[in-house]
Parts: C-alpha cells; structure tokens; sequence
C-alpha cells in the first residue's frame, strides 16, 4: 500500500467511524506486531512506529550485543553491532528495520484480524464514550426492525432497544416511524455498547416537561417528583421559590399548550399537575385533588396517613381501580389509605365500645385514654406500661393489667371470628355435597 493510501484511510476511517486517530494508529501498530511475529517466531523483540513525517509504519526487530551468541533470535555478535552502530558495546540494544511487505499471506492474514478487532473495541468504545453521559436525556431515533416484542431503533451512530416492558400498552410502531424515548442506560458488553430506551419511566414524563417549560431548564420552578400508569394517568409536583410564579400555571402554558404538546407526545395520557407543599399532609391532600379531603391522621413511624374524606367525594380520591390514591401514593412516598367519615366515625364508635367492653374501664377511664389516643382495646393491647401510666388515673398495676385484659380481649374477638369462618366453611360445604357424609368432607 502506498504511503499516502495508509495516511487516507487512516483519516477517513477516523472521520467516518468517530474512532480516534491514534487508537487507530495504536490499532494497526499491534496489527503489524502481531504479523512480524507470525513470520519471525514469538520470541524476538518487536517495535513498531508511525513515522509521522514519511507517513508509514516502520518495524524494527531488535537484538543484544553480546561476545557469544547463545540465541539467534535475541542476539547478535560485536561485529554486527559495529556495522550498525561503530560505538556501540556489549549490552546494548540495537534495531534493525524489517522490510514489511516480506511478512506473507499467513501474516498479512492476522495483521487484518487484530486490525478488524482493534477498530470494533476501538468504535464500541467510541459509542459507550458517547452515550454514557447522556444517560437521563430524551433521545430521538428511528423505528428499524422488531425482535420479538422489542422494538430496535437507529440512533444513526448506532442502534438502541426498547425493551417490551419499557414500552406504553397499546402504542403501535411501524418500521420507519420516528420515536422518542428516555435513556435508560448503557450497558458495555463484549458484542458492544446496548443502549436500554424507555417511555414508560416516570422521568421521561419529567424530561418532557423541560423541554416545554423554559422555567423549569432555567431553575425556576422545579419538580419535585412524578408518578405514572403508563399510556393512562400520571401526577407531577412543582414548587417555585418566586411568590410571583405560579407553577402549575407554567407547566400549564398558554391555554394548556405546554402540557397538551406533553399529552400529544404520550398519547393522551391524562396528566395531573400538583403544587409541591413542605407539609407532607398539606401535600398528599393537594395529589387526592379533586377529592375533597375533611381530616388526615398521620402515623410517622410507618410513613403513613389514614385520610378521611366525606362520602360523596371517597370514589374521587380513590379514583377508578384505585388508580388515583395509588399515584398519590407513589408520588408523595407515603402509604395512604383513604375511607369515608361514615366508616370512620364507625370505626370510632367500635373502638370506644371496645375500650368500654374491657374489665375495670369505665366511662370516665375510656374517655381518658381516648383522649391520650389509646381510642381502641387493640391499642391498649399494644401499648406498654410506660405509655399508660401518662393516663390521668393510671398507675403501673392499673396499666399492666389494662394491657393484659386488652390483650386477651382481642385473642377472645379472634377466636371468635375464626370459628365463625370455620363454621360458614362447613354449612357451605355441607350445601353443596349434602350428600357426602361429615367424615368424607374433612378428608
């Protein structure tokens, strides 16, 4: 190959593949190497270099000065020494120039293997090195082919999959279709770089929405956190440290264009914009909205809150299936369980006639462990005696035997229920197979 051919294919392969000169260059210097050593044997000490000035490679094999020779390969005596070197002395290292075009078939042959493999690592590296800083972006790509159910996509450079469970239900591609998608992630394997899309990940709902709302890319609103169902309903919260901002208006836009082109891009799918609030009750009512919400009893230890909403509003918080309480829930991080005052007020009412149904507790008792939150015998039996003894009235003996008779309260209610289920059991198994005698059923 001429000098000027090896510098052009150099350049064009770098320009066209996005490979780096020098890994190129790297590349074909093993490659040479590799074909020196398949005409010459293993052992003898190989160098090559790129002359940048004449543009070619040149391969020096290099031998000790030595008296005696004692290995051909490695060797060579002071009289060859002295014809390349007139002050050279024993020891030293000397190279002689190889003429590469004398290497063969056979070595030409593994010269392009390692040149081949070097210009795979070197563009798998090339498009690892590219994409794995774009993790967390909004990529556009076209629809190549199907494998199986997921959906292969040319990112030009290179391609990337959309997995089947990252995919909306009911979304439908054809070949050539173009497609965005949020960058999941980049694996570096072996066959190269496989680069995982999405559009089912809540924060390709949040990219979107920087895209369209200028405030959010310049830091002025921001958003505090999404939930999704996918290709049906999804929540977002924002919050903005400007009183004069109001950010669910931006995300809204200009008669609702900025979350429509949202919509547009999701195929419908329904979304709520939420005012983010530092108070975590104050926020959960804002993500049930439209339900209206009369009280929320929060639990801190468990991280959760019972909300109590009035009749008419129960089947609007919970939403249809649950749908709503569930992205409620998943959107402020906390367990909800959401019911009406008419079952709440009944679950008052049970919990009081049970704290009244204990030994020893009377009218005024019941209603000075209500009033300490004990509103139930099942929190009593939970309780311990340090708890109860800040009861008006209570001391420790009276507490240790409140928690005690509260406890077997409830094993006695227990058991009671479970025989009950024991006995619906056997008349509904007795209806259906009168026939059967008793000793038949239990077998």
């Amino acid at each position: 190959m001429l000098i000027t051919d090896i510098k052009r294919v150099i350049e064009q392969v770098s320009r066209d593949k996005g490979i780096d000169r020098e890994i190129l260059i790297r590349a074909l210097e093993e490659a040479l190497k590799s074909a020196a050593r398949k005409k010459f044997g293993s052992r003898i000490d190989i160098e090559v270099q790129f002359n940048e000035e004449a543009g070619q490679f040149e391969v020096f094999q290099f031998k000790e000065v030595v008296d005696e020779i004692t290995d051909e390969d490695l060797q060579m005596t002071m009289e060859e020494g002295y014809k390349l070197d007139p002050e050279c002395e024993v020891g030293d290292s000397l190279g002689t120039q190889l003429d590469a075009t004398t290497f063969g078939r056979i070595a030409a042959q593994s010269a392009k293997q390692v040149i081949i493999q070097k210009m795979k690592d070197a563009e798998r590296d090339s498009i690892y090195a590219g994409f794995i800083d774009r993790k967390g972006e909004i990529i556009n790509g076209i629809v190549q082919r199907f494998d199986r159910r997921d959906i292969i996509v040319n990112l030009g450079q290179t391609e990337a999959c959309l997995p089947y469970r990252e995919q909306v239900p009911k979304e439908t591609y054809r070949r050539g279709d173009r497609i965005r998608a949020y960058l999941l992630d980049v694996l570096y394997e072996a066959k190269g770089p496989q680069i995982i899309l999405s559009r089912t990940h809540p924060n390709f709902l949040v990219n979107l929405f920087k895209t369209e709302v200028p405030e959010i890319t310049e830091g002025i609103v921001k958003i505090m956190g999404a939930s999704r169902e996918p290709g049906v309903r999804a929540k977002i919260a924002v919050s903005t440290s400007d009183p004069d901002i109001d950010p669910v208006g931006a995300c809204v836009g200009m008669k609702g264009s900025r979350v429509q082109n949202v919509v547009q891009e999701l195929r419908g799918e329904k979304i709520d914009i939420i005012p983010w609030h530092l108070d975590p009750a104050k926020f959960v009512c804002n993500a049930l909205s439209p339900a209206e919400i009369s009280r929320v009893i929060i639990d801190e230890e468990n991280r959760s809150m019972e909300v109590i909403v009035p009749n008419e509003s129960l089947s609007i918080a919970i939403g249809k299936k649950g749908q709503n309480v569930r992205l409620a829930s998943k959107l402020t991080e906390w367990h909800l369980d959401v019911i009406s005052e008419d079952r709440y007020s009944q679950t008052l009412s049970d919990g009081y006639d049970s704290l009244t149904g204990l030994p020893e507790v009377e009218t005024s008792l019941a209603d000075a462990l209500y009033k300490e939150g004990f509103i139930s015998a099942e929190e009593v039996s939970q309780a311990t005696v340090e708890d109860l003894i800040q009861v008006k009235g209570v001391d420790e003996t009276k507490a240790a035997s409140l928690i005690e008779n509260a406890r077997e309260s409830i094993a006695k209610a227990e058991k009671i229920v479970q025989n009950a289920g024991n006995d619906n059991g056997s008349e509904s198994l007795s209806e259906n197979h009168p026939e059967e005698p008793t000793e038949d059923k239990s077998a």
